[in-house]
């Protein structure tokens, strides 16, 4: 249940659109500009050469034109989707591609900058729209090589370079845009991914914080509530002695009487529900154990508990949503690729607080052991998984649960943020299975989780906001 809860707040994060700010467009428009202009007039002006400037300053004002409908076509704030996003970038190709074929093709070491468009699209837009961007600086960078308007020099009008020279420029200009574009999207790729996880990861957090609050908010309702209670049970029994006890009269002190007492045995189980004196109970190791292990007991696996038998010493823990939520997740996975039996193991000492969950699944693939933790990293297929649930990540009802690689992340987040280290690995052989070891120091065990939590949330985020 908790987990499937966190899950559903997992969609709100990953159901959007990558997109791109036009003023963010605007501004490097304008850079590349003013870059332009500059260097068409020094050179022209500056070092007397005979350009086409009637045409080369048309192609700038185009651009500066484009900018200028822009910004009053659309408001400050608007974003653009990818094919708009695109459309602009392949207009930034174009436009250098023909002032790159007014000045002398590939030769021009302003060439170049044909990588910018493609660099912008591979950290903002997706990779349908990156390759096609990307593919129309290729064409437009084989087609300045081939055709274009001499450059030209001070000391020759008629210099030209070698052909296998500028062969050597074509080939590296496509692989600086193949590799850059690759790698530049692999980058942004992986910080969204982190971001969107954390993001997850917080809001997780977040509800799981606000519902351990409510025992305590019930609790406080219920001490609220019985003072007026007990003021209506008074006078109902007052005004029972003095009526009569016969009649429909009677019957209705009575029935009221027995509404009273209903009243109290509910308010005395909201009362039980705080079970202290404060929101955060405290709970010794062995009842948090048992709470992570308790809703995984109803499946075909056996869930052995290993506890010290010498109890002296055991360490409690303030209820935490955090360290709940993130083994449960730990057992959870357990359950799943476990064939036969999982078992979880607590120790402690004066220094540090153990806890390790097993199984005799087949164990971590070797290919991921030392990733996991990742977000978005996830090896469950539809043969492996106990569990025959709808994933609610997937996009579609029927499909087969795969998974999105983001429970283990947040499992391993909130355990990391409530002072915990968390080793991953495999049974030795000949046996086989997985084994997750999650130790505490001692004094981050026993700490308050709203002072933890306060470090960990979003500036402006309350504890208890969805």
């Amino acid at each position: 249940m908790r987990v499937k809860f966190g899950l559903n707040l997992l969609t709100e994060t990953t159901t959007w659109r990558r997109s791109v700010r036009l003023e963010t467009l605007i501004r490097l428009r304008w850079f590349a500009v003013i870059g332009q202009t500059a260097a068409i007039l020094s050179v022209f002006w500056g070092l007397d050469s005979s350009l086409p400037i009637e045409w080369c300053l048309i192609a700038v004002g185009a651009s500066a034109w484009l900018n200028v409908s822009l910004r009053l076509r659309y408001p400050a704030n608007h974003r653009l989707d990818a094919p708009e996003a695109g459309a602009s970038l392949a207009w930034d190709i174009l436009q250098l591609a023909f002032l790159l074929f007014l000045t002398g093709g590939l030769e021009n070491p302003f060439a170049f900058l044909l990588l910018a468009p493609v660099l912008i699209s591979a950290t903002s837009l997706p990779p349908r729209m990156t390759l096609i961007i990307g593919f129309l600086a290729i064409v437009c960078a084989s087609f300045v090589a081939l055709v274009h308007l001499p450059l030209p020099w001070e000391w020759r009008d008629d210099l030209r370079l070698p052909t296998l020279y500028l062969v050597g420029v074509w080939a590296a200009l496509v692989l600086c845009i193949s590799f850059i574009g690759i790698y530049a999207w692999q980058v942004a790729e992986e910080s969204r991914q982190f971001t969107e996880a954390l993001a997850a990861t917080e809001r997780v957090l977040a509800r799981e914080q606000h519902l351990s609050q409510l025992d305590g908010l019930a609790a406080a309702a219920a001490h609220e509530l019985g003072t007026p209670l007990a003021t209506i049970a008074l006078v109902t029994k007052e005004l029972a002695r003095v009526l009569p006890k016969d009649g429909p009269v009677g019957e209705d002190m009575a029935l009221l009487g027995d509404q009273v007492k209903r009243c109290r045995d509910i308010l005395a189980k909201l009362k039980s529900l705080s079970g202290g004196d404060a929101p955060f109970d405290t709970m010794p190791l062995a009842q948090l154990v048992e709470e992570v292990v308790q809703p995984h007991r109803f499946f075909d696996v056996r869930i052995d508990v290993d506890l010290p038998a010498n109890r002296e010493g055991e360490p409690a823990l303030q209820r935490n949503p955090a360290v709940l939520y993130g083994l449960g997740n730990i057992v959870e996975n357990a359950v799943d690729f476990a064939r036969s039996a999982v078992k979880l193991t607590a120790r402690w000492d004066e220094r540090d607080v153990t806890v390790t969950v097993a199984d005799d699944g087949p164990g971590f693939p070797s290919d991921i052991i030392d990733r996991i933790g990742e977000p978005y990293l996830t090896q469950r297929s539809k043969e492996r998984g106990r569990r025959a649930k709808k994933d609610p990540l997937r996009d579609q009802p029927g499909e087969e649960p795969s998974g999105m690689g983001l429970g283990v992340f947040i499992a391993k987040t909130l355990l990391q943020r409530s002072g915990a280290r968390i080793t991953f690995r495999n049974r030795p052989a000949p046996e086989t299975g997985a084994v997750v070891e999650v130790v505490w120091p001692r004094a981050a065990f026993t700490e308050r989780p709203a002072d933890r939590l306060g470090a960990t949330l979003p500036a402006g985020a309350p504890a208890g906001q969805a």
